[in-house]
């Protein structure tokens, strides 16, 4: 770490549980976010503020005006533009030393076998379940932990699979793959725009703690926000051994 990195993260090094060693391991982990909107945003920006080194982000859509009330890591100038270039852009600005990595893409199962190798985090910023669960099955096959959180009107949730562990439960264990849910979205529900930065900025610490190694993180527990009566809920999650997707691990 150089004079000038260790003034700009001198206010992480001075916490005793984070300090040069996990700071270091900030700027050498490479971290993959699946969706640069509402989440992907505030998650993106402290990810980048923090110091983590590598970040590849991943989405097919471009700004659009009805973005601009959440999803902060993007500006009215941004409008027409793909998100991920927006977003690089904001992130680059904010710390010029961090590598960006944008994709337009859709991150498929395909894509993510090839690209999770290498893979320090993956913070699953996304809106949808078919997407949501290509990327728990990809880091269950690859064994890379993951941040995944959702948001939609005043609510919000999140949770950490680690599948360094063996006994961690996966996405799948919590939502089965082939239980039928009602697909909902921002553009028909609405969002509380607070809500998204909330939940996106307890991602990014969610995988900050994964790659520093300190603290706890929320494997084997689901958080869950009511942010119209500001109420959190926790429930455990346990592993279930007849999961189609990391059961036979």
């Amino acid at each position: 770490m150089n004079d000038d990195q260790l003034l700009r993260y001198s206010r992480h090094i001075l916490v005793d549980e984070i300090g040069i060693e996990a700071q270091q391991r900030f700027l050498d982990a490479h971290a993959l976010i699946i969706g640069a909107g509402g989440l992907g945003a505030p998650a993106a920006m402290y990810l980048a503020a923090s110091g983590v080194g590598k970040i590849t982000l991943v989405d097919a859509d471009t700004v659009d005006l009805t973005n601009l009330q959440r999803q902060i890591v993007h500006a009215t100038r941004s409008v027409g533009q793909t998100k991920v270039e927006s977003a690089k852009e904001t992130l680059n600005a904010l710390n010029p030393e961090i590598d960006v990595i944008a994709i337009n893409a859709r991150a498929d199962r395909e894509w993510l076998d090839a690209n999770l190798p290498g893979i320090t985090v993956v913070l699953d910023c996304s809106d949808n379940f078919a997407t949501r669960h290509a990327i728990n099955a990809a880091c269950v096959a690859h064994r890379v932990p993951l941040v995944s959180g959702a948001a939609l009107r005043f609510d919000g949730q999140i949770s950490t699979f680690d599948f360094r562990s063996a006994d961690s439960p996966c996405y799948a264990c919590l939502f089965p793959p082939d239980q039928e849910f009602e697909e909902v979205a921002c553009s028909t529900m609405g969002v509380f725009a607070p809500t998204v930065g909330i939940i996106g900025a307890m991602q990014a610490a969610e995988a900050l703690r994964v790659i520093g190694g300190f603290g706890e993180t929320l494997a084997g527990r689901l958080m869950m926000l009511d942010s119209l009566r500001m109420e959190w809920n926790t429930m455990k999650i346990a592993r279930q051994p007849d999961c189609p997707v990391c059961g036979a691990r």
